[in-house]
């Protein structure tokens, strides 16, 4: 998470504003559902050359005496997706049209910003996630929130749980969700943000609780400062959250002995998603080649999660990779040797890979492999939320991220797991990972994502393990263009 971003929530959870005026966190909180306050009155924004500014205002949400909870959830890509919000007293569907994507509730929030001279410099709706980074806002509160970190970016989620903990808050800004960096000078804002009419009559947010005022300065950032980086931007490996607790399975002390047995009991069902962020490029000392580059998910549905110990070989870089089951109370029934783990010296890994886990061909109009990418071996982290309405989704897994799951050059053990409901997203930009379509006619092409190519890891169901996104390549040799229709009506 970025420092600006984990500074504020910080002043959120101690010192909450409403209306521009502050208050003691532990005075008697207002009783309101949902409320939108302030952590502070002022904030300073960074302007990095060539990118504009990030609009990360101290506006938070914050649930009253009891948790706000919403799961939305579409039966297909092609459906329409309903969202339903869970009171104490039932469920009740929520009105059509209020979410689009999973990111969160569209034009939850007004934004408008005017200059030191009073015009107008922004004006624009905004995208709530109502599982942001969430922190309590008085003493009384649950020390613990069960709700997700965050909302799924990735256009192929199917089911997502948000929520607000009694007394908690989450960011009403985030802007990298659905909204883009604005280019403003250096200079001093007000910037005011208010819940829009339709959702503060629907969720019972006051009229005076539901706008606040904040003072803005942009400043001018040199290269020498840390960049802000928004999710989607982390690098090969996506990582969309951050931190967690959540996981049910304790580590293997000792290597097993022997290769095991599989259980009969509840297995994970691997899925793949179709690929997703498809583009042409071209990369540094690879003049001449167009690349295909693309995004690909594998996820966990089923009963169980993917849990996966490496035991290392005395003196060797390379892990015996075993597979663990558990009943559905969590308890360990079983083990299997499923193949190993490898160290990946390489910038931007330097971590420890599971082999064939997945698998990304290029096929043709005939679905024949035209092209098939290096990348064999991976490194297993909860990235994405792919569906948490399963009844057994990990809603706050531990390993959200490499550093979290993927072990060091020293490691004698390594422990990876993909929860239930959640996914694992590898971006393949590089080299050897990407397509290189330099040779290719123009035409039709499949990108193929398999989980579980070499049926190592044992499975509920191999049916479903891969998944085809159909491209149409056209253009000339160092233009090369790609056509991505929508698949059952999901762009993206």
């Amino acid at each position: 998470m970025n420092r600006r971003l984990l500074r504020l929530l910080t002043v959120g959870a101690v010192l909450v504003a409403t209306g521009g005026g502050a208050v003691a966190a532990n005075a008697e909180p207002a009783a309101p559902p949902l409320r939108l306050a302030a952590a502070t009155g002022s904030v300073t924004l960074d302007r990095y050359p060539g990118e504009g500014v990030w609009l990360e205002l101290p506006t938070h949400i914050v649930a009253g005496a009891t948790p706000f909870e919403v799961r939305a959830k579409r039966a297909s890509y092609a459906d329409p997706i309903v969202v339903k919000q869970v009171t104490a007293s039932g469920t009740k569907r929520l009105p059509a049209g209020l979410v689009e994507r999973f990111t969160g509730f569209s034009g939850f929030t007004h934004l408008r910003m005017v200059d030191s001279t009073g015009a107008v410099v922004v004006e624009r709706d905004e995208t709530w996630c109502p599982s942001g980074e969430s922190v309590r806002t008085r003493p009384d509160a649950p020390d613990t929130s069960p709700y997700p970190r965050s909302c799924s970016g990735n256009p192929f989620t199917l089911g997502g749980v948000w929520g607000i903990q009694a007394g908690w808050s989450v960011p009403a800004s985030t802007p990298w969700y659905d909204s883009e960096p604005v280019d403003l000078a250096e200079g001093t804002y007000t910037a005011t943000v208010t819940v829009n009419p339709r959702y503060s009559k629907l969720f019972g947010i006051p009229a005076d609780q539901s706008s606040a005022t904040v003072q803005v300065t942009v400043r001018d950032i040199d290269f020498d400062r840390p960049r802000r980086v928004a999710p989607d931007e982390a690098g090969e490996h996506a990582a969309h959250a951050a931190g967690g607790t959540g996981s049910p399975f304790t580590p293997a002390a000792v290597r097993p002995a022997g290769a095991g047995k599989v259980p009969a009991g509840p297995k994970p069902d691997l899925r793949s998603l179709p690929a997703w962020g498809i583009e042409i490029g071209a990369y540094d000392g690879e003049e001449g080649h167009d690349y295909l580059s693309f995004n690909a998910t594998v996820w966990v549905a089923g009963q169980s999660s993917l849990v996966v110990d490496g035991f290392r070989r005395t003196g060797e870089d390379i892990m015996d990779a075993y597979q663990y089951f558990y009943d559905a109370d969590g308890n360990q029934t079983g083990y299997a040797q499923v193949g190993t783990m490898e160290w990946d010296p390489r910038d931007g890994h330097n971590h420890w890979h599971f082999t064939d886990f997945a698998q990304y061909r290029l096929l043709d109009a005939d679905q024949q492999v035209a092209v098939r990418s290096g990348k064999e071996a991976f490194c297993l982290a909860n990235t994405d939320a792919v569906d948490y309405t399963l009844a057994r989704a990990n809603w706050r897994p531990d390993n959200t991220e490499l550093h979290t799951s993927c072990g060091r050059e020293n490691s004698i053990a390594v422990r990876q797991v993909l929860d239930v409901g959640n996914g694992d997203t590898y971006a393949q930009y590089l080299p050897g990972q990407s397509f290189d379509i330099t040779d290719l006619p123009n035409g039709t092409y499949y990108v193929e994502v398999a989980a579980n190519p070499e049926a190592k890891l044992h499975e509920s169901n191999r049916t479903n393990n891969a998944s085809l996104r159909k491209i149409i390549l056209g253009g000339e040799p160092g233009a090369r263009t790609v056509e991505v229709p929508p698949h059952d009506g999901v762009a993206g």
